[in-house]
């Protein structure tokens, strides 16, 4: 058996890296989850790894025209999002907490308006931890890219030209899983192709990783209807690893919302569960790019 070759779809947060130094992160911790969880230790994957970011501004580290998401203040568009965002993944018992608290508790950005505080409240009762904030901005941040369509083009253009013919799985982190999942919605985008050859006629597994994917507001910023299922081309296996307490991903797998494919739930640790290199070293990512089950 070839050992697998991989593409890397990384999230935001990187534009201070490089795609030598990221190919060399998540390079080392597949190579630890193979070598620890499968029986190819001596077969290791090879991989590429597309910096998307370095199509943003210089120096910036985000997708907006902020220079800062975590405290800039919303647009209206924004606020409406993210609200929408908080909603879906909150119970009705954190709503009912969070309307009993006084709105100096939480103390997030001045600037954000009071909706957003008090669905920040809910959000930190079901996830304890200070995880609301962090979950605002990987919001923001996942709006920006799908909002913005021709720096959308433009990243998925650059991460398909790392597509080679032997390509056989693609790896999404976070707002990378994103990505990688809209290489297969947008087969007819790209010149000179046609449906079926996107992202790769070799590719035969694709792995997200904490994915915001499962939030509903973010399927229908993807014109994705609610009831709609994701689907991929049937001879793509889909394997989706998460860990509950990862914030991004509401703390749930995709399987409710996409049937064909195999969720794994992870334990990547408090100190960060959402880090891209404890899911990449995780035995669901090893087994699944070792070609076995997860």
């Amino acid at each position: 058996m070839r050992a697998a070759e991989i593409v890397g779809v990384h999230g935001i947060g990187q534009s201070r890296t490089s795609g030598e130094q990221l190919t060399r992160d998540w390079g080392k911790a597949l190579g630890r989850g193979i070598k620890e969880f499968t029986d190819q230790p001596d077969r290791p994957a090879t991989l590429r790894m597309p910096h998307w970011t370095s199509l943003l501004a210089k120096g910036t580290d985000r997708l907006g025209p902020q220079d800062d998401l975590y405290g800039a203040s919303m647009t209206p568009a924004e606020e409406q999002f993210v609200a929408e965002a908080l909603g879906d993944v909150v119970g009705p018992q954190d709503l009912a907490y969070a309307e009993e608290q006084p709105l100096a508790v939480l103390g997030p950005p001045k600037l954000w308006p009071p909706r957003i505080t008090r669905l920040l409240m809910a959000y930190d009762h079901r996830f304890p931890g200070g995880g609301g904030r962090f979950f605002v901005q990987r919001m923001r941040e996942v709006r920006s890219y799908l909002t913005e369509p021709n720096l959308a083009v433009k990243v998925r253009a650059l991460v398909r030209d790392h597509v080679t013919p032997t390509t056989s799985v693609v790896i999404g982190h976070s707002l990378g899983s994103v990505i990688a999942y809209d290489l297969f919605r947008h087969e007819g985008d790209a010149g000179g192709r046609t449906p079926g050859d996107v992202p790769g006629p070799a590719v035969h597994t694709l792995i997200t990783c904490g994915s915001p994917l499962g939030i509903p507001s973010v399927r229908r910023l993807m014109k994705i209807e609610d009831g709609d299922h994701l689907r991929l081309p049937e001879h793509i296996r889909w394997i989706n690893v998460y860990d509950p307490d990862d914030v991004v991903t509401g703390g749930a797998g995709l399987r409710r919302v996409a049937p064909g494919l195999v969720d794994a739930a992870v334990r990547n640790g408090a100190g960060d569960p959402h880090s891209a290199v404890r899911y990449l070293r995780s035995e669901p990512v090893a087994r699944a790019v070792a070609g076995g089950r997860p």
